[in-house]
């Protein structure tokens, strides 16, 4: 990941990748909680979209972000495949 990554993203990405990055190795948060972490309550879509648009994956990783009904969508190669199994990879637990 490049040093200044935070100078190529809007001010509310960069509040989501910094959240994102601080979600432990193994464990999920879902949109909604990103959002209320960042204090933006109703923004899980917003969340979403930020994150689709993170081009320093699985670095900033947002596989570990998934929707409160399940695993959510996941825009890099591989699709939720590739989530599911970096998710697995870290040790988190899924239904």
């Amino acid at each position: 990941m490049s040093p200044g990554w935070q100078s190529q993203v809007t001010p509310f990405q960069r509040r989501v990748y910094l959240a994102v990055l601080r979600i432990p190795k193994g464990q999920a948060r879902t949109y909604a909680q990103i959002a209320r972490a960042i204090g933006k309550p109703g923004a899980a879509r917003a969340v979403g979209q930020a994150l689709k648009r993170n081009k320093w994956a699985p670095q900033i990783p947002c596989h570990r972000v998934i929707s409160s009904g399940g695993l959510g969508g996941y825009s890099a190669p591989g699709g939720l495949r590739r989530k599911r199994r970096l998710l697995r990879l870290e040790g988190a637990k899924l239904k």
